[in-house]
């Protein structure tokens, strides 16, 4: 199974790790803010997939992304050395936003997400290096994103 496997066909990326222990609780179970972490490293490798990632946006625009708003709701938990995959889908990128939908899953057999273990709502916002104030989502990453939103029904 790959660290990071996007995926053309639906425009959703795929991020696969394995659970650890020091990602785990006292009983075996996946620590609650142990999903935040996976989804953080998920967003950033969507971005290295497609071939921009942060470092980039910090060095050419001075500009770099940060988490504003994060819903997160969890139905199952992760246990000690699951196989997890974490989907990362574009909802909607306006000027300086972007709105994320990600999907913790159990790993199936084929190397695709099964069940759903928790689901994140992410709004990240461009902000510059130094001012830390809005800014406008810098070219080509507007257009590249804007081209792999997807339509939110299509989502569990």
């Amino acid at each position: 199974m790959s660290e990071s496997e996007p995926n053309t066909s639906d425009n959703i990326h795929r991020y696969n790790l394995r659970v650890y222990f020091e990602d785990t609780d006292a009983g075996g179970m996946a620590y609650h803010a142990r999903y935040l972490h996976w989804a953080e490293r998920a967003r950033t490798e969507s971005l290295r997939a497609i071939g921009l990632p942060h470092q980039f946006m910090m060095e050419r625009h001075n500009a770099l992304l940060v988490v504003r708003r994060i819903e997160v709701e969890y139905w199952r938990p992760a246990r000690l050395d699951d196989l997890v995959v974490v989907e990362t889908a574009i909802l909607r990128v306006t000027g300086v936003q972007i709105m994320l939908s990600q999907t913790v899953r159990a790993a199936a057999e084929d190397g695709g997400g099964g069940e759903r273990l928790a689901g994140l709502k992410v709004g990240l916002v461009c902000v510059g290096r130094g001012s830390l104030k809005p800014v406008a989502l810098p070219e080509p990453w507007r257009s590249v994103l804007q081209g792999l939103v997807v339509a939110e029904a299509t989502r569990d």
